[in-house]
């Protein structure tokens, strides 16, 4: 979306309705090509990608509220920022867990020229970047699917992951909430129709049965201390981080969305770096794997572990996408005189 002199002083804010109207056009496979083509910018050298900042609160670990600043060259040219809260005792209370914004700013001007819903966006890059790997990574077509934490991230990954394995032989979920995992199936059925989705009675029952696996929970320090049970050849996806520790990691076959970001903020592979004091142990970087730098699996027997720390990179690439698709069907609300004196 390109600004004129003449609209130096709106501002375009877009809801979560007005981006599931945008969005709609956008299958699983399109945001993953958005999801894409940031990794392969990042790859290139055509990102710029600070440190995200974490906000945390005396005495309540488990809430924060994180800053993720981003800029995607290579023909998205977007600059801005997602501002995304983690406070897991929503869901008790019905609301998400998460709530974020995405501003997006002009490259012309710097000023900030988009403000939308960021939880939205935020579930689908997290989906799409999962998906993504496992693509890349796991090498049976019809894999058994295992899911850990029946929130909103783990509903969107199935998502993406059933539309990258429509032949996936079963579906299992296991949440520490025996309610919510009872529940997924239900929330899940609309998205697609005929999937079956068991639930499972532990996590270790699910590394035993699943060949690819997913944890997104909301987990602050590591519970899972032995991957011995999974398969061959099986692939998790360690999307929440925080899950696994420093043991079973060190022992896998490591690829991250960037080494550098991964290994902050006691994530499991940070907490594996500390351990060993080198990060020889991550094999690959996804973009670096998507540009045919690096084999996605050498070894298609060894465990393969994918973490991605979650980069703003791909916010704003989903999130220039949705503006310009929401500009061009005249969503939104604009707001004319936003920054005039």
């Amino acid at each position: 979306m390109k600004q004129g002199v003449s609209d130096l002083d709106e501002l375009l804010v877009l809801t979560r309705r007005d981006l599931v109207v945008a969005l709609s056009v956008c299958c699983e496979a399109g945001v993953m090509a958005l999801v894409r083509a940031a990794f392969v910018a990042h790859a290139r050298g055509q990102t710029a990608l600070p440190h995200s900042t974490f906000l945390r609160f005396p005495g309540r670990s488990r809430e924060r509220i994180i800053a993720l600043p981003a800029f995607v060259g290579d023909g998205v040219e977007a600059a801005g920022l997602k501002w995304i809260s983690s406070f897991p005792d929503n869901v008790g209370r019905g609301l998400e867990r998460a709530s974020a914004l995405v501003i997006l700013n002009s490259m012309e001007t710097g000023r900030p020229r988009v403000v939308m819903e960021g939880a939205l966006v935020s579930a689908m890059r997290t989906a799409a970047s999962a998906a993504l790997a496992a693509r890349e990574l796991h090498v049976d077509p019809a894999p058994v699917v295992g899911l850990v934490g029946a929130g909103r991230i783990n509903l969107e990954i199935a998502r993406f992951l059933a539309a990258v394995f429509p032949r996936a032989a079963g579906w299992w979920v296991h949440d520490l909430d025996a309610a919510r995992a009872e529940d997924f199936h239900a929330r899940l059925a609309p998205l697609r129709p005929g999937l079956e989705v068991r639930v499972a009675a532990s996590t270790q029952e699910i590394l035993a049965r699943c060949g690819l696996v997913v944890f997104a929970t909301t987990a602050i320090e590591p519970h899972v201390s032995d991957l011995s049970d999974c398969p061959t050849g099986a692939t998790i996806l360690n999307v929440s981080l925080r899950d696994i520790t420093p043991a079973p990691i060190l022992a896998a076959d490591n690829v991250v969305d960037d080494v550098d970001h991964v290994c902050r903020a006691q994530t499991s592979v940070h907490l594996a770096e500390q351990q060993v004091g080198h990060r020889d142990f991550i094999r690959a970087e996804l973009g670096r794997i998507l540009t045919g730098e690096v084999p996605a699996r050498p070894d298609p027997r060894r465990l393969s572990i994918f973490s991605p720390f979650g980069l703003g990179i791909l916010d704003l690439a989903v999130a220039a996408r949705a503006a310009e698709l929401a500009e061009r069907g005249g969503l939104g609300t604009m707001v004319p005189d936003f920054q005039a004196d």
